[in-house]
């Protein structure tokens, strides 16, 4: 089960990172969850090159951009291949108010290693739509969306509510979020099974422009999960034998988040071409689960047209308390979700970016982002060869922007 993640602030300028397209909906069941852990992030349609300079610059809250996007994406690693397109179109409405609509699909395909070696492989199509709208009334940036997402054994329906505040004449902003969930979860191999999940989530935050060229994030978010957390596909094995897997109903995870922007003018002329990035975030859960993040990335135009960023992400994970790649005895919770072992990931890659057209009153833009990744399980073992666990994955994503 992939660990939530806290999302990135309005002033991140490295968006769509690797695997966001899985982060949003994606069943937490037979979908890739390795792709959600390293999810940093945005909507999978948060694709604008949002200069860390123009953030720094913002004095007061602002609608969205209109704006339209299209995107490919693709990944193959671990026995899975996902890919699928994805549209957003955004349009204000006056000078108060601003509503975007977006579509999302996955085409899923392969026999990961909890398929292997307990299923059949499988093929299915995942569908998401999201509706949101946002509203400015002084200081203040109120946004609400509503998601919804449905494959053959999974349901999802999220709404969300954030409010965001500027004060001290736009330098310090702070937020409050609230988002609801409620799940079906179905078994294509029992058409009598039918559970249900609540998910909540809680979000504070604070950012800060400490100086013309440094912005500071910092984020809390608390989640809480309620209902059947387990998969309906999986087993857990007890001296070699298989056995169903049983999850507690419930989980609380807490998560902490710092991000640090840094504009650089690497060649004296007087104005902000390059960028650095510092993120770091904590979680842990009533399940026993602690995890690090440290992500470090770097931008940098070579003009007006050209931006190049390179990142590099590193994750480390403790087991739950009731996981065991091989448990001695039967037990009242097991698990064998390699997603709930220890283990660590790593990734690096890098996001290219050209602006066809520049102007004020429309933009277009080109962009290709690619991530080469790494997984590694410490006491999560490959039946087929008794050997530990481990493989590697890339992300590929093709989109255009066009903001008018």
């Amino acid at each position: 089960m992939a660990v939530p993640a806290v999302e990135e602030g309005a002033v991140a300028a490295i968006e769509g990172s690797p695997a966001a397209c899985a982060q949003r909906g994606k069943s937490i069941y037979r979908a890739p969850s390795e792709l959600k852990n390293l999810a940093r992030t945005t909507t999978p349609l948060a694709v604008a090159v949002l200069l860390i300079v123009s953030s720094l610059a913002a004095a007061a809250a602002v609608l969205p951009e209109d704006r339209s996007d299209l995107m490919y994406h693709y990944y193959s690693g671990g026995g899975v291949k996902v890919d699928g397109p994805a549209l957003l179109v955004r349009q204000g409405v006056g000078d108060k108010a601003s509503l975007a609509a977006s579509y999302y699909a996955d085409s899923i395909s392969g026999a990961s290693i909890d398929v292997v070696t307990t299923a059949s492989p499988y093929k299915e199509k995942r569908d998401e739509y999201s509706f949101s709208a946002d509203y400015i009334y002084r200081d203040s940036l109120l946004s609400m969306s509503y998601t919804t997402s449905k494959e053959p054994d999974y349901v999802a329906d999220t709404y969300s509510f954030d409010v965001t505040h500027d004060i001290f004449a736009g330098l310090t902003a702070l937020s409050l979020g609230y988002t609801a969930g409620h799940d079906v979860v179905l078994r294509n191999t029992d058409p009598t099974f039918h559970e249900t999940l609540d998910r909540y989530q809680y979000r504070l935050g604070l950012s800060q422009i400490i100086t013309k060229n440094l912005i500071m994030d910092l984020r809390y978010e608390a989640m809480l999960d309620d209902g059947y957390l387990n998969n309906p596909y999986r087993a857990a094995r007890i001296l070699g034998a298989s056995v169903p897997e049983k999850y507690p109903r419930t989980r609380d995870s807490h998560a902490v988040a710092l991000q640090l922007r840094q504009g650089l003018d690497l060649f004296g002329k007087q104005e902000l071409r390059s960028a650095v990035k510092f993120d770091y975030r904590y979680f842990r859960d009533t399940w026993g689960i602690v995890a690090d993040t440290i992500e470090l990335g770097y931008q940098q135009y070579f003009n007006r047209r050209f931006l190049v960023d390179w990142h590099y992400r590193y994750y480390d994970q403790s087991k739950a308390v009731f996981y065991s790649d091989n448990f001695p005895d039967q037990f009242t919770y097991m698990a064998r979700d390699k997603e709930l072992s220890t283990h660590t990931s790593s990734s690096f890659g890098t996001k290219i970016t050209f602006r066809v057209v520049n102007r004020e009153s429309f933009k277009y833009s080109h962009n290709l982002a690619y991530d080469y990744l790494k997984f590694d399980y410490h006491d999560f073992t490959d039946v087929r060869t008794g050997q530990l666990y481990s493989f590697n994955a890339k992300t590929v994503q093709l989109f255009t922007s066009i903001w008018y």
